[in-house]
């Protein structure tokens, strides 16, 4: 059973699950966030992801998280993004150990001892980051988010993989993928999915979908 709430904290979101009997794997779709987990008393982050992962764990596993949105991660760990891309990293690699474990033994409110963390370390988004994600999630050109954020293509590029661990161009395909899916599984139809998330045609919304998440739009829905 997944569930979420708002955190305490803006641009955060805090999760749990417990895994069933008999779950099947998981596809966990790239969306530009990072994510602090506990998992039965071990801590990690899990970065930025390129392309769906899948997930497996034994039935009974408990995880409880805290979703960043996109860019906000990194301030709170004092690590940039492009650190954590595509990848699933101890959280005493980056903060103290005796801190991590005072946080993996929290077994009865882990939630709570995850956002105590993450209060402590807060910081607020550059704002001007938050203005490219707006961009990129909007769809405009590049060299447009560019121009107006004053910042020159080799910034803009340097900047995002900081901050969202990777490029802009990659970054408004994920955010574009969120939209598609988010869209389909609220039942419009996927010609109208596709135009209204930004793709030029049916083709470039099936490829982009089965490159970032591997499997078809269809069978992301259901």
């Amino acid at each position: 059973m997944y569930a979420e709430r708002a955190a305490q904290l803006p641009h955060v979101v805090a999760w749990r699950t417990r895994v069933p009997p008999g779950a099947e794997v998981s596809r966990i779709l790239p969306d530009g966030c990072l994510d602090l987990i506990w998992h039965d008393g071990t801590v990690f982050i899990a970065g930025p992801d390129t392309t769906a992962q899948l997930g497996t764990a034994p039935p009974g596993s408990r995880f409880f998280g805290l979703r960043f949105a996109v860019g906000t991660g990194p301030g709170v760990l004092g690590v940039p993004a492009d650190e954590f891309t595509d990848r699933q990293v101890p959280l005493d690699a980056v903060l103290p150990a005796a801190e991590v474990r005072r946080l993996a033994g929290a077994t009865d409110d882990p939630t709570a001892a995850l956002e105590e963390l993450a209060r402590r370390r807060w910081r607020e988004p550059d704002r001007v980051m938050v203005a490219v994600a707006a961009g990129a999630r909007a769809g405009r050109p590049v060299g447009v988010i560019a121009d107006r954020c004053g910042l020159s293509p080799r910034q803009l590029h340097r900047r995002c993989l900081s901050t969202f661990g990777y490029g802009p161009k990659t970054l408004a395909r994920i955010l574009r993928l969120q939209t598609a899916v988010a869209l389909a599984r609220r039942g419009r139809p996927f010609a109208e999915v596709g135009s209204t998330a930004g793709y030029a045609d049916q083709a470039h919304l099936s490829r982009e979908v089965k490159a970032l998440a591997g499997v078809p739009l269809r069978a992301l829905v259901g």
